[in-house]
């Protein structure tokens, strides 16, 4: 490992290319009380733009976004990517009694570490997460990807729903524990080598929480006011119709944000599809460019 400056940031990797040939080099920071481990994607000069911080969703952590860090690093953005506590990098706990607070608590204090005018990318779980955090630390814009919906917008949860979440689950539990053929074929936008490496990341052992899990079926409460005059980009994945696109259009309208429909779009599909991740991402670019952000 390298070494640690005095406030948590790593000594520079070596550079790398990104996806349009433009420098980037890679950083990382760690919150060493909360045991969290930040994987950060830099532009080889600093500027003007605002720092992005991505939080992942169920089951994944900062590899998710690796297509996202390489495309906004290259264009002048430093990325952050957030490993919640037991993901990937970060330390190990305890899945059976951390709740979704405790993921809360985790991304304020990335945010905390990065600033009041970062922008807060999140993806299903994350989306809500980051929902949550800005009620409580001022954020420059925000960023759903087929986020979870919060209480005000979710049907009553029925409590066998409930029952059928182990306390800790795996990727078995979301429907990817079969032939990456027939994955692919759910998903139409992920390649093959998209699917296995995700089948892979997901990891074999569970090490998700169940009790978070249960909570957001419950119902999250998200105070509107206190995000007021933020600007948010909605995100939905899907064809008009369909749940997640009806989800997305009307968390927008509860937000009064933007909403931007991926039609051809997989939940997955929106941040990891090889092909299909920059149209997405191109979206999102606009609406910063558009908030100059």
């Amino acid at each position: 490992m390298s070494d640690t400056t005095p406030d948590g940031l790593r000594v520079a990797r070596p550079h790398s290319v990104g996806a349009n040939g433009r420098p980037i080099r890679k950083d990382e920071i760690e919150v060493t009380d909360r045991g969290l481990y930040v994987e950060s994607w830099m532009p080889e000069r600093r500027s003007r733009r605002r720092p992005l911080l991505f939080v992942h969703g169920e089951l994944t952590g900062s590899w998710v976004w690796e297509r996202y860090l390489s495309y906004f690093a290259s264009r002048g953005w430093e990325g952050h990517a957030l490993n919640l506590r037991n993901h990937y990098w970060s330390q190990t706990a305890d899945m059976a009694a951390t709740d979704f607070e405790t993921y809360v608590e985790d991304v304020v204090s990335v945010m905390q570490r990065l600033g009041p005018n970062t922008v807060s990318v999140g993806h299903g779980m994350g989306g809500l997460l980051i929902l949550k955090a800005a009620e409580r630390y001022p954020v420059g814009a925000i960023v759903l990807l087929d986020s979870e919906l919060p209480r005000d917008l979710r049907p009553p949860v029925r409590p066998h729903e409930l029952r059928e979440i182990p306390d800790v689950y795996g990727r078995d539990h979301i429907g990817w524990e079969t032939l990456p053929e027939m994955l692919q074929r759910e998903n139409r936008d992920l390649t093959i080598d998209d699917v296995i490496r995700l089948q892979h990341l997901f990891g074999q052992k569970p090490h998700e929480s169940g009790l978070a899990k249960r909570e957001i079926l419950e119902g999250i409460a998200i105070d509107r006011a206190r995000l007021a005059g933020v600007p948010i980009l909605v995100v939905g994945a899907g064809l008009d119709g369909t749940s997640a696109a009806t989800g997305a259009s009307r968390l927008a309208d509860w937000l009064g944000g933007t909403y931007e429909p991926f039609g051809a779009h997989s939940h997955y599909g929106l941040i990891i599809g090889e092909q299909s991740f920059q149209q997405v991402a191109e979206g999102v670019r606009a609406f910063l460019e558009t908030h100059r952000l």
